[in-house]
């Protein structure tokens, strides 16, 4: 059963103070290896569009599920390929 996984953006670069395109190779190995394969991810934590933009690019694929949590939108799906969505499975 996968797992869910939540990923908090702004702890990646909190060493830095801010995300750096430079060190965007690390943000994306970082990101795989805390999401594994096939569960369901969630994306959080202050961080710039780009960051958001290539983790989820890199995540494609991967997640069985991505979403975007903030205290502004609440959860959005960015994708969604649970074959079982739909029906009465969890």
């Amino acid at each position: 059963m996968p797992e869910q996984i939540t990923i908090n953006l702004e702890v990646m670069y909190a060493g830095s103070g801010q995300a750096k395109l430079d060190d965007l190779p690390g943000y994306r190995a970082t990101a795989l290896q805390l999401a594994g394969r096939g569960n369901r991810v969630v994306l959080t934590g202050r961080g710039p569009v780009w960051l958001y933009l290539a983790l989820a690019h890199e995540l494609h694929g991967v997640a069985q599920s991505l979403e975007y949590d903030s205290p502004v939108t609440g959860r959005v799906t960015i994708f969604d390929h649970n074959p079982f969505r739909g029906d009465s499975s969890p």
